[in-house]
């Protein structure tokens, strides 16, 4: 069976089209083949579907330790485009996810923009221990996100225990992605997200990008407009319209190929 590698601002995908042949158990797929060490290496694996609610395609998402996720940024961009390449939708997608529909545009071979799921939960500056977090979750059956503003610069193995700690913290419900950020200006902000089954800092986070922005444009701290965010793979672009969040950003095919026997 074919399978091909993205990546969307160094969060990588391996990604599988199930739309015509069963895959098996889908969580032991995204363990094996996620494997850095003995499998082909990513952060999560994405499946291609048939779609059921009025979409061109539907996504099934799985971090690299099997636990499924409700929606992917960073996956969905890269899911658009090859989508595109693939002939299976045109400049503008439509995919289907466990949070809603999520609506892409192609900018160019290899830039995508996504309107991510709205917020259906937000609680700003809420008290989680001694840290203040803003909440928001995205779509109706959520992605959960906290936000914390951080100095950056501090030791990473103290920004992960922090992370790590709010990650499970009761304040959450589902748990959260952990989004630490500092702000350079109203238009630009540095950002570091510890992900729920993936358990650490992964280079991107297309929803948390979205869901922090959103935030502290709510609380007036950034504009909201072609608002630029730093990740440790490479920059990102959110704009809040009408109470949306778009998000814009690379999205590169590395490689294809058959699978492997693992």
């Amino acid at each position: 069976m074919r399978y091909w590698k993205y990546s969307g601002a160094g969060n990588d995908f391996v990604l599988l089209d199930g739309r015509s042949e069963a895959l098996g158990d889908h969580a032991e797929l995204a363990r094996t083949l996620c494997d850095r060490e003995n499998g082909i290496g990513a952060d999560g694996l994405m499946i291609l579907l048939p779609p059921q609610n009025g979409g061109q395609i539907r996504m099934a998402f799985y971090n690299n330790d099997g636990s499924a996720a409700e929606m992917c940024g960073n996956g969905a961009r890269c899911l658009c485009r090859h989508c595109f390449d693939e002939g299976i939708c045109g400049q503008t997608q439509m995919i289907e996810t466990p949070a809603g529909m999520v609506y892409g545009k192609r900018i160019s071979e290899d830039r995508y923009t996504i309107r991510l799921n709205r917020p259906s939960e937000v609680r700003l500056q809420i008290q989680a221990d001694e840290t203040l977090c803003d909440y928001i979750v995205l779509g109706e059956n959520g992605i959960p996100h906290a936000a914390v503003c951080v100095d950056l610069s501090e030791n990473r193995a103290i920004l992960r225990d922090l992370a790590r700690n709010l990650r499970f913290h009761s304040a959450f419900p589902k748990g959260a992605n952990v989004n630490l950020y500092s702000i350079v200006n109203e238009d630009h902000i540095r950002l570091l997200t510890y992900e729920r089954g993936v358990e650490n800092f992964t280079l991107a986070c297309g929803t948390g990008t979205g869901a922090t922005v959103y935030a502290l444009c709510r609380r007036g701290l950034v504009r909201g407009r072609d608002t630029r965010v730093d990740v440790d793979g490479g920059i990102l672009s959110v704009d809040i319209a009408d109470g949306e969040i778009y998000l814009t950003g690379p999205a590169e095919r590395i490689t294809s190929g058959e699978l492997p026997q693992l």
